[in-house]
């Protein structure tokens, strides 16, 4: 019987091959034997059990076809928290817990003295940023929409499996508040921002919906129709909080200046030094 380290070589040297990179094999491992890595590197040369030898090369074959390892783990981590995920829904990136970070710290700074806060996050998916809030900030009462009745499905399952309470409202983007008279203090959405036309790599396109993915033209089409009805939903005091292409912070701005011409409005970068989050304040 083969050792871990054999084991995971040999996926390595397949990966590579298949130019996907060698992480992958790596962290798959460690989520699939349940073990963090200071244990792993310490059982390296002790003999792997057949069924996760087998398991493992199974899903290392997945892996090298370019099969996302989320959905390979059929579950991605966010926030600390893990999320279902499959082909219905976008796998939530690391720099979208940027947005959750920066939500959480205004919502500190404007809405500490508010009681009954309500926040939505628009096009939801997995869930992934109104479940994260909940379990940060249980006072806010959190609503979220997609106009998917799947990606619906899931992010209820992924409030549950998290064990907070999500009200999710399948419709298409505002729709589902308008159509019921809601009123929202904090109105979020990470929206299809990539352009229609805008390589990607395989692993993406032939993996995640493309309709959470590209977001018309120029990639601006979700965040018009956001900025056009946002204030039959919006409370008079409220934040408005988005995740954007590092690229669009001058169009998507100006943008935003048309529908909100009074307003506070922050573009702010990420970790790596990026454009990558809008927010706007209304009478904040």
């Amino acid at each position: 019987m083969a050792s871990y380290r054999e084991v995971l070589k040999k996926a390595q040297v397949k990966m590579e091959a298949a130019d996907r990179g060698e992480q992958a094999a790596f962290l798959y491992l460690l989520e699939l034997t349940n073990k963090e890595a200071h244990n792993l590197y310490m059982e390296y040369d002790e003999e792997m059990p057949q069924a996760q030898i087998d398991e493992f090369e199974a899903g290392v074959e997945r892996l090298v076809e370019g099969e996302p390892l989320g959905h390979v783990l059929g579950f991605e981590w966010f926030y600390g928290y893990r999320f279902k995920v499959n082909e219905d829904v976008l796998i939530p990136r690391p720099e979208t817990e940027e947005l959750v970070a920066y939500i959480l710290a205004a919502y500190d700074e404007y809405f500490k003295d508010t009681l009954n806060v309500t926040a939505v996050d628009v096009g939801t998916g997995s869930g992934a940023i109104a479940v994260a809030l909940k379990k940060e900030e249980p006072n806010i009462h959190i609503l979220a929409s997609d106009i998917s009745e799947k990606a619906c499905r899931i992010a209820k399952q992924n409030a549950q499996d998290n064990d907070v309470v999500v009200e999710v409202l399948c419709g298409d983007m505002l729709e589902p508040l308008i159509e019921r008279n809601i009123k929202v203090d904090i109105l979020i959405s990470n929206p299809p921002y990539i352009p229609s036309d805008e390589a990607m790599e395989d692993s993406v396109v032939n993996y995640e919906p493309h309709v959470a993915l590209f977001g018309g033209e120029d990639g601006l089409k979700f965040y018009r129709i956001i900025f056009e009805h946002a204030k039959k939903v919006l409370k008079d005091k409220a934040m408005m909080a988005f995740e954007m292409g590092y690229n669009q912070k001058e169009v998507l701005s100006a943008e935003a200046r048309k529908y909100f011409p009074d307003a506070k409005i922050e573009v702010i970068k990420d970790m790596s030094g990026k454009n990558r989050m809008l927010f706007i304040y209304l009478n904040c």
